[in-house]
């Protein structure tokens, strides 16, 4: 087992122990956020993997829908590829292990609101690396990220585009991989049916309320979503 960042750990201990009440109150963990996978970001904060946050179902949104981001501090749009797992990985697990573990990818559309520091790894995890929504496409069986492509157009205007997803997340196969010894230094795991949104694939884009977004992954799919200002009881 690896010997965890100690900021990580205590990090971790915050998020999972929030994490476990809400699932006392009754919502449920579909899978993980892999975030600071970035060689610039992760050399930065000193890290050699992904920081590792939760996605619970209460966060997850469908293609096209309407999202109130008014009242956040600072609404960020990442996209990102989505692995689905249709076994376990082990901590000790090997990329042919992850490899055929994962059962599909899908296109993903990730919203987070900055709202804390970006330099203090317990902070931004005790905040889930800042996570509020996730959408996720259809997964496609037996897909690899070679040759996946991305492109983002915010109102009809492409903003960002990469021919190479692994440039900013690292290779997909390593990085979960990397998580799942991560994970396994915190007592927890990579399991059969969880989801795992590995790192947005192209620069995080600042968004505002009147946009309107559309992210395609070739070949995966495109996403697309609306953002609006605050509503009466809206998630945040």
């Amino acid at each position: 087992m690896i010997d965890l960042d100690e900021r990580i750990a205590a990090g971790m201990r915050t998020l999972l122990a929030a994490r476990d009440e809400r699932v006392l109150a009754g919502r449920r963990q579909i899978g993980w956020k892999l975030a600071f996978g970035a060689p610039a970001a992760a050399a930065a904060l000193g890290i050699d993997r992904p920081l590792v946050g939760v996605l619970m179902d209460d966060g997850v949104i469908e293609d096209g829908a309407i999202v109130p981001v008014g009242d956040w501090t600072t609404p960020v749009l990442e996209v990102e590829i989505a692995a689905h797992l249709s076994r376990d990985i082990a901590p000790d697990a090997t990329g042919d292990d992850v490899r055929d573990a994962i059962g599909g990818l899908a296109a993903a559309i990730e919203l987070v609101d900055i709202d804390g520091p970006r330099d203090d790894i317990p902070a931004m995890l005790a905040l889930n690396i800042f996570h509020r929504h996730v959408l996720l496409g259809p997964a496609h069986r037996g897909a690899t990220a070679e040759g996946v492509t991305a492109r983002v157009r915010v109102d009809g205007e492409e903003v960002a585009a990469t021919e190479d997803p692994s440039a900013l997340t690292g290779e997909l196969i390593e990085i979960v991989r990397l998580t799942a010894e991560q994970l396994a230094a915190c007592g927890e795991g990579l399991s059969g049916g969880d989801v795992v949104i590995t790192g947005s694939v192209v620069p995080p884009q600042a968004v505002r309320p009147g946009q309107r977004v559309a992210a395609e992954v070739a070949p995966l799919g495109t996403l697309s979503l609306e953002l609006t200002g605050p509503a009466t009881g809206a998630q945040s």
